[in-house]
């Protein structure tokens, strides 16, 4: 143990506080985070503290322990650092963070888990000096903020893909735009140019010096935006853009292909639970031996079909697997969607996280209450814009790469999780000196 750390209790250097309780109902909305034992849990238009702060889970949820940096209003269900006492802020949510097993084997609950931090207080444990606080902060937040960048990168390049199949193939406001110029009096030229800036974003001051700078990628989208037509025609889902078809879903998705896994071996297995409700990426994927299960290869998009996991938004894309040729089992719950012909893979995921594709998913459930499944059946028949192949292409340059770029992304937080991990319990018990820790740290630039 290090001369920086020193035997206390944790009550001799913060105080627990027990939350307030506020009920859905008297809450209104705003930007300050309601925390519950779980995290944030909604937003309300006042805080009862003004942060930073570390809430530790009381009731329901133990072990858990956020790090809010501005003003916030801790549940009844939680315990929030009253007083720091001087102490490094961050350093106590590592603190914490470290010890949340502890806090996990502390439940003094009869039918819910309960945390009473009256039994927290007295706990004897190491402590660190600020100075070392504050540097230990330092390394350990910088991984954090790796990870949280990464995560930000992954969700806005989603959202981005998101957006831009709903507005080609939905809302179809390229086609929309152009029609817009033309019953003005402009040129199909003038249309065409309205349409890159729909598909772009960038207005035609950009497009000028997009053309200058990058005349390839330039060329590239006025081939895409010429794809699109300039007339709507008339079809039983309403108005469509002209030459493109109405057809059932499964025209260019499969449903439930077969796949062949041999009982008794062992196999890449995904649990319901390590699927996400936002973003492609898996959180563990083990090796288990085969029983009975859904089948499912690189490529195909998972779709949670029992409730309450199909209204959370369970969704992922299957890119974890060693191989293209290896076959992964999960869950029985899984619908499997995967594209036909030489579509770009992706497309299904983009469809399975479709509001509309969602809703009808959802209306599709039948069983008993609690055990509700939707109906793979009622997807692959229900009726479907069918867009010209070379469009889905054009997308699917996009879309790919963002999947791809995601799992790399997502691949790098799970190495700096575990470089995180690894040195938190080393720093917090002085097994490990700072600069040793630091050098450690620096792997991080090259994870």
């Amino acid at each position: 143990m290090s001369f920086s750390f020193y035997k206390t209790k944790i009550g001799e250097q913060v105080i627990l506080q027990r939350g307030f309780d506020i009920t859905k109902k008297d809450q209104v909305e705003g930007n300050i985070p309601v925390v519950s034992s779980g995290g944030i849990s909604s937003y309300h238009n006042e805080a009862k503290i003004s942060g930073p702060g570390v809430v530790l889970g009381r009731k329901g949820s133990l072990g858990t322990v956020f790090y809010i940096d501005g003003p916030y209003w801790p549940h009844d269900t939680t315990l929030w650092v009253k007083d720091f006492k001087n102490n490094n802020p961050i350093f106590v949510y590592y603190f914490f963070k470290n010890i949340s097993q502890l806090l996990k084997d502390m439940d003094v609950g009869a039918a819910n888990p309960a945390l009473n931090r009256n039994h927290v207080h007295p706990l004897e444990v190491f402590w660190a000096d600020r100075k070392i606080q504050d540097h230990i902060a330092g390394i350990l937040a910088s991984l954090d903020a790796k990870i949280n960048n990464n995560t930000k990168i992954n969700q806005t390049l989603e959202q981005i893909a998101q957006a831009l199949f709903k507005s080609w193939f939905v809302d179809f406001e390229p086609v929309k735009t152009k029609i817009t110029v033309l019953e003005s009096g402009g040129s199909q030229e003038e249309a065409t140019l309205a349409a890159m800036t729909a598909i772009s974003g960038k207005s035609a001051d950009a497009l000028a010096i997009f053309e200058r700078e990058h005349p390839e990628q330039y060329t590239e989208l006025k081939a895409t935006a010429e794809l699109f037509p300039s007339a709507m025609q008339k079809s039983d889902l309403g108005e469509i853009p002209e030459g493109w078809a109405i057809d059932n879903l499964g025209k260019i998705i499969e449903f439930n292909p077969k796949r062949i896994l041999k009982k008794g071996i062992n196999a890449p297995y995904l649990d319901m639970k390590n699927v996400p409700v936002k973003g492609h990426s898996v959180q563990e994927v083990v090796f288990r031996e085969v029983t009975s299960g859904t089948k499912f290869k690189n490529g195909d998009t998972l779709l949670a079909r029992i409730t309450p996991c199909l209204e959370n938004g369970k969704t992922a894309f299957v890119d974890f697997l060693s191989s293209n040729d290896t076959v992964g089992w999960g869950s029985t719950e899984f619908i499997v969607m995967r594209v036909k012909r030489d579509l770009p893979l992706s497309i299904s995921y983009f469809i399975a996280r479709l509001e509309s594709f969602r809703i009808t998913a959802i209306q599709s459930m039948q069983g008993t209450s609690g055990r509700q499944r939707a109906d793979a059946g009622v997807l692959q028949n229900m009726p479907w814009v069918i867009p010209p192949d070379e469009l889905l292409v054009k997308f699917g340059k996009f879309s790919n790469f963002v999947i791809d770029n995601n799992r790399v992304k997502h691949n790098q937080n799970t190495l700096l999780s575990q470089l995180r991990d690894t040195l938190l319990p080393k720093l917090l018990s002085g097994e490990i000196t700072l600069p040793e820790a630091e050098e450690i740290a620096k792997e991080a630039d090259y994870v």
